[in-house]
C-alpha cells in the first residue's frame, strides 16, 4: 500500500487530494500519516531517514520514499493514469507540469518569505520589508492563478479533479494568512468553492481539518 506523510494545511495537501482521486477512480487505498510539524515530528531520525530536508510530503511506494512535490505528483499520475490527474497528451501534460512546477518553485517560496521572514532578515525593520514585498508578489501570483482558473470547467482540466485544483486551493488559503482576502479574487474564489465540493478534495479537507477561511480563526 502507498503511504503519504502529510502535514495539515501544508503543500502535501496536493498529493493528498491526488491519492483520494486515485481511490475514487480505482479503489486503490492509501495510508495517510499525519506529521505534526509544530511538535518537530519532521525532525526525528526516523523521518529524516526518509526525507533529509525534514519536509512534507513524503510518498512511500513499495517501501521506498519519494520526496519533492512535483516528483511525487508525477509518480502518482504515472502509476494511476486512470485517475486522470494530469493530461495524457504529451504537450498538454508538459504544460501542466510547467504550471505545477511554477506553483511549487515560485509561488510557494514567496509564501516562505512571508511565513519565515527570520530566514531572510534579522532586524524587525528588515523582516517587515521582506513581508511587505512578499505579500505584494503573492498578490500578483494569485492574480495569475485566477486568470488560469477562468478557463477551468468545472475543474482545472475539465471534469476530473487534478493536483492543480488542490494547489490553487492551498495557495489561495495561504494568501489569507498573508493578508490577501480570498474575496478580493472573486473568480478564483468561485472556482475554488466549486472544486472543494469534489469528493476527493472534500475527503482530504476533512482529514486535515482545514477550510479556505481557516486563517480567520487564527486572527
Amino acid at each position: 500500500m502507498i503511504e503519504l506523510y502529510f502535514a495539515s494545511g501544508a503543500c502535501s495537501f496536493v498529493p493528498h487530494v491526488g491519492l483520494e482521486a486515485v481511490k475514487a477512480a480505482t479503489g486503490e487505498d492509501f495510508k495517510a500519516n499525519l506529521v505534526k510539524l509544530h511538535k518537530g515530528e519532521n525532525k526525528t531520525p526516523e523521518y529524516l531517514a526518509m526525507n533529509p530536508n525534514g519536509q512534507v510530503p513524503v510518498l512511500v511506494a513499495d517501501g521506498k520514499p519519494l520526496n519533492q512535490i512535483v516528483a511525487v505528483c508525477d509518480y502518482i499520475d504515472r502509476r494511476f493514469p486512470k485517475a486522470g490527474l494530469l493530461p495524457a497528451e504529451p504537450w498538454a501534460r508538459a504544460q501542466a507540469l510547467s504550471q505545477l512546477a511554477w506553483m511549487n518553485n515560485t509561488v510557494h517560496p514567496t509564501f516562505t518569505r512571508w511565513f519565515r521572514t527570520g530566514y531572510f532578515a534579522e532586524s524587525e525593520a528588515a523582516q517587515a520589508e521582506v513581508k511587505r514585498l512578499a505579500a505584494a508578489q503573492l498578490r500578483k501570483h494569485l492574480e495569475r492563478i485566477q486568470e488560469w482558473s477562468k478557463a477551468a470547467g468545472p475543474y482545472w482540466f475539465g471534469d476530473k479533479v487534478s493536483f492543480h485544483d488542490a494547489y490553487a486551493f492551498t495557495l489561495l488559503r495561504w494568501g489569507g494568512y498573508a493578508g490577501i482576502d480570498p474575496d478580493s479574487l472573486p473568480a478564483l474564489r468561485t472556482y475554488i468553492e466549486r472544486a472543494v465540493q469534489a469528493a476527493p478534495v472534500a475527503a482530504a479537507l476533512a482529514r486535515e481539518r482545514i477550510a479556505l477561511d481557516t486563517y480567520k480563526q487564527a486572527a
